[in-house]
């Protein structure tokens, strides 16, 4: 069960840059999407192991690595299942674009200011998230326990945001 949920977050995670493309994601791409922002938080969650010195940002960050790296193998199980060949798309485009661009910016911090960085796009990462699913992959997923997990995913996700505020509020 918790792999199942695990799984439904990751595909979620990516939707921050939805709007990039013009038609509503359909399953396939909505699989690349969940891939890609898996991959996206697991590269993030690496850079702050890398820079921080602060425990509860580390763990904070190990946390991410070791759920969205479970998520992205269950997610690869499911497509496999499904018979879904995941389909690269604006979204994951524009979400590996955007994503690039931020790990570049976060490398020149250190300290405090790293930290502080990477909690505030870590709440800002989970906050677009939980809006996403609410307003585009749930409503756009066609497959039933696709669906399901979504719905699943959001409940996860919100706590996620929810941890992610609090290290961000105890590191100010």
């Amino acid at each position: 069960m918790f792999k199942s949920t695990l799984l439904a977050a990751a595909l979620a995670a990516a939707p921050f840059a939805v709007h990039a493309q013009a038609a509503a994601p359909n399953d396939a791409q909505i699989a690349h999407i969940a891939y890609t922002a898996g991959q996206i938080d697991i590269a993030a969650g690496k850079q702050a192991l890398a820079k921080s010195k602060d425990r509860a940002v580390r763990e904070f960050a190990q946390s991410m690595v070791r759920d969205h790296t479970a998520v992205n193998d269950q997610a690869l199980a499911l497509v496999k299942t499904l018979g879904v060949t995941p389909q690269d798309n604006p979204t994951s485009q524009a979400l590996s674009a955007d994503a690039a661009a931020k790990l570049k910016s976060m490398a020149a911090l250190d300290g405090t200011a790293f930290d502080r960085a990477y909690l505030a796009n870590e709440v800002a990462f989970h906050r677009t998230v939980n809006g996403a699913l609410q307003s585009t992959l749930i409503p756009n997923a066609k497959n039933g326990e696709l669906k399901s997990l979504l719905q699943t995913g959001l409940k996860l996700f919100s706590e996620h945001q929810a941890h992610a505020e609090q290290v961000a509020q105890a590191a100010r």
